[in-house]
């Protein structure tokens, strides 16, 4: 037993110095990094169909996944860090539900993401719930957070690593669940997509979405 957890840190400590020289692995937005300097993204996101919302702002509309929206592009010291989606048009509090619900259902069915939160965490809203009061009253926040994994790691391999047992494995694949869980990590830490369901007015909400890069927010380097 001492043997195999020798070998394990070994087998971490390894992973960890490969992370360290691999390449920044960023969250895509239509398969574009979010990276770089606004100007070029914003060229980037109209060949994908986007046109300036307001004459003079970089504020950009289009459809995004069946829906009309806002985009904003989020910056820090220059370099994007992440894109805003708001919902064009609001919402009552039944058809919000099912637009919160069916976004949940699309990110759970999608390869490309797992989710930010406890396992077995239940995201969606309840067909009983009573929005209004509950973030008026209750200050419930409605929100589902993921995270966007690299190409080289399936959904298959992040969630069997992450949640199944270790049993006894060879070095070899000891070596390849440290690298996936490495590569997961990190995900979790720099590649966070979500949403939140903001009440506009009494009764009205939005959807904002988030496409974020840790990489490039601020962490205090100017203070």
């Amino acid at each position: 037993m001492k043997k195999l957890l020798c070998v394990t840190i070994a087998l971490l400590c390894t992973a960890t110095m490969q992370a360290q020289e691999e390449e920044k692995d960023v969250t895509k937005f239509l398969g574009i990094p979010v990276d770089g300097y606004k100007p070029a993204m914003i060229e980037k996101l109209k060949a994908k169909g986007f046109t300036p919302a307001i004459a003079g702002k970089d504020v950009l509309e289009g459809e995004f996944n069946g829906t009309d929206v806002l985009l904003l592009i989020n910056t820090n010291n220059y370099k994007v860090c992440g894109i805003t989606l708001i919902d064009k048009y609001i919402l009552d509090e039944s058809a919000i539900k099912i637009r919160f619900n069916r976004l949940c259902e699309q990110f759970e069915n999608n390869p490309k993401y797992i989710p930010n939160t406890e396992p077995d965490k239940e995201q969606t809203i309840p067909d009983d719930e009573h929005l209004s009061y509950e973030m008026g009253v209750n200050n419930k926040r409605y929100a589902a957070f993921y995270s966007q994994l690299p190409d080289s790691v399936t959904k298959e391999q992040a969630l069997g690593y992450l949640t199944g047992p270790i049993g006894e494995v060879s070095p070899e694949k000891m070596l390849e669940r440290a690298s996936i869980l490495r590569k997961c990590y990190m995900a979790a830490q720099n590649k966070r997509v979500g949403f939140m369901l903001v009440e506009e007015s009494a009764g009205k909400y939005r959807i904002y979405m988030f496409y974020e890069n840790e990489y490039n927010k601020a962490n205090g380097e100017d203070l």
